[in-house]
């Protein structure tokens, strides 16, 4: 059986973020690696009698999609805060994509801002569609419900309250959405979107 591992990030300090709230977040992304393996150890287990436990293995595999997206997200968002903040560069690969479809990095930044600040509790994400050679900003709610098909993560913003609630009171949701561009790493970005158009 498969069995995941939490990541550990280099995150140096940030500007608005604490390093109390990135702590505070790192243990709930632990949670999602951890119920995530619970999970499907689970699943094997109940599936030795498949028939009895057809009701709980279904809702389980259900379950699955919503720790597993946790997971995955929390580890695409910090990644890009690690290694301290790096400009996107307009003559890079990202740079030209992203210039190409929207009109304007700041054309592409405005709405994703837009979407980032979505009420409700998910993710705003780019994710790059390699069969149509297309970027897509995309809603995540909560972890899992919108993730977009066959798309690799480029940016993941995580938009739960837990993540700027702590720096930020329920208020500072746009300036949260403003400090987490003040230390986004672009190459992490530009290194996702490398190997997605592979």
């Amino acid at each position: 059986m498969t069995t995941y591992t939490a990541k550990t990030f280099a995150i140096p300090e940030l500007v608005g973020i604490s390093k109390k709230n990135i702590d505070e977040h790192l243990k709930l992304y632990e949670g999602y690696v951890r119920f995530s393996n619970h999970i499907l150890a689970r699943i094997v287990e109940l599936s030795k009698e498949e028939d009895k436990n057809v009701y709980e293995l279904g809702e389980l595999q259900r379950r699955f999609g919503f720790e597993w997206g946790g997971m995955k997200n929390h580890e695409c968002y910090f990644s890009s805060l690690e290694g301290g903040p790096q400009i996107l560069s307009p003559e890079s690969a990202l740079g030209r994509k992203i210039s190409e479809q929207f009109g304007s990095f700041d054309a592409w930044l405005m709405r994703f801002k837009a979407i980032a600040i979505t009420r409700g509790i998910g993710w705003a994400m780019l994710c790059y569609d390699k069969e149509t050679d297309s970027l897509v900003n995309a809603w995540i709610d909560e972890q899992h419900l919108g993730q977009l098909a066959n798309t690799k993560q480029l940016v993941a913003l995580d938009m739960w309250e837990h993540a700027y609630v702590g720096d930020y009171w329920s208020s500072g949701k746009k300036q949260y959405v403003e400090d987490f561009f003040k230390n986004i790493n672009w190459s992490v970005a530009e290194k996702n979107f490398t190997e997605a158009t592979k």
